[in-house]
């Protein structure tokens, strides 16, 4: 574990979106605009957040969403370049804020050079990606059914040494951690291979896998990464308040403090993939969502506009994920004040959180539980006690009380 990891606070931004990229642009839009350089008026924001750290989507030469890429080496032209990409690094050095790029190592777009030139039959770059030939020729494995999404072939050392010098290329360049982008889907000994070449040049590099099912401690300990995606958590939190079930979410809670003893889960209630937790429940709910999520143990990620309330629906369709992935304004200052209160309530709980760093790491033990009414302690390693109740009932509200004893409430009836 990367000793600067335990005290990061993420905040998720997907920046094709952020910045009003074309998602699916015509070759006229493929020109060069930098707008990677937006994300700059919003780094102070970000530290007004709490947060310290900027996890970026995908920022690669790609066809359309960015998962799709064509060039690991270069900065996708609808965002900018080379140039603009370490003027976004130097910003963040100034404010002391870490970033993470996302790798999509499981697969590329199938316009990507290297995987025409196998089509076409060159044998080196046939050893990059799992293929079938047939009597009607060379076939790719894909991705999940996305026939664009052509799969890597994970057995192959020439993917793992690509992986690995893609990673210390933009290592080299200012990142300071990796999201592996669909790591469910990438054998763990693929992980148990990279990643060692990597931390001989860089130690300090964090790795964080997405991983949506399946035993994450093991995985984990298989791959060699720092953390993974904690899904469960996710779900369990968005269910248990929809639901009125808490349950649901006691169980997760238990089956967290296991994980916690193996290793510190990225945490988070939206990201770039599922329905904004505002949609999902409602501004008091959502309130709950959040206290949640900051009073547990792990590596909170906030997802760019949550803190703002923001809505969004994501659905199985072409364009399903624009409503989540939306373009922020110029400023912060030309946000809709709406999203005030939301915003002040994660500056609060953030803060409470920087206060007792020790969070990142604790365990929590029930004291009460109820269909609609909960209450936990969350316990450092040096038995530092923070106490969390929530109520359902007459409105959503939660009461938060610091080991110093202050008190942060919830929800107007708190």
């Amino acid at each position: 574990m990367a000793s600067w990891s335990d005290s990061c606070i993420w905040w998720h931004v997907y920046p094709l979106g952020f910045t009003g990229a074309p998602v699916r642009p015509t070759e006229a839009e493929r020109e060069l605009v930098p707008r990677l350089d937006a994300l700059e008026p919003w780094l102070d924001y970000l530290i007004e957040l709490g947060a310290n750290g900027l996890a970026l989507g995908p920022i690669f030469a790609a066809e359309t969403h960015g998962y799709d890429t064509t060039d690991f080496y270069s900065i996708d032209p609808r965002l900018g370049d080379d140039a603009a990409f370490d003027r976004l690094i130097a910003a963040c050095r100034r404010r002391g804020i870490n970033v993470m790029l996302d790798g999509v190592f499981n697969h590329v777009g199938t316009a990507h050079p290297r995987f025409r030139a196998a089509i076409a039959g060159e044998a080196r770059a046939q050893e990059l990606f799992r293929l079938e030939h047939t009597d009607a020729g060379v076939v790719h494995q894909d991705f999940e059914g996305h026939r664009g999404l052509a799969a890597l072939n994970h057995d192959s050392e020439a993917v793992v040494e690509l992986v690995a010098d893609v990673m210390r290329h933009w290592l080299r360049r200012g990142a300071m951690a990796w999201r592996l982008d669909a790591a469910y889907a990438v054998p763990p000994e693929f992980w148990a291979r990279v990643l060692p070449r990597v931390r001989e040049e860089f130690p300090e590099a964090w790795f964080m896998g997405e991983v949506i099912h399946g035993d994450y401690a093991d995985i984990v300990a298989r791959s060699g990464m720092d953390s993974v995606t904690q899904y469960e958590l996710w779900k369990a939190i968005w269910s248990s308040l929809l639901d009125e079930n808490f349950f649901e979410l006691d169980w997760c809670l238990t089956r967290h403090n296991e994980l916690m003893s193996a290793f510190t889960p990225m945490t988070f209630i939206g990201n770039h993939d599922v329905t904004r937790i505002a949609t999902r429940l409602g501004d008091a709910k959502a309130a709950l969502a959040v206290a949640l999520l900051l009073t547990v143990g792990g590596i909170p990620a906030i997802y760019y506009g949550d803190e703002q309330a923001f809505r969004g629906e994501k659905t199985e369709r072409l364009g399903g994920d624009d409503e989540v992935r939306p373009a922020f304004p110029a400023t912060p200052e030309q946000l809709s004040p709406l999203g005030a209160p939301m915003l002040r309530l994660h500056q609060e709980l953030i803060a409470l959180r920087r206060r007792n760093p020790w969070l990142a790491t604790a365990t929590t033990v029930t004291r009460d539980l109820d269909n609609r009414a909960y209450s936990y302690d969350t316990v450092g390693p040096d038995g530092q006690r923070l106490a969390v109740e929530l109520r359902l009932e007459p409105t959503p509200a939660a009461t938060v009380t610091a080991p110093d004893g202050q008190v942060l409430r919830v929800g107007e009836q708190a």
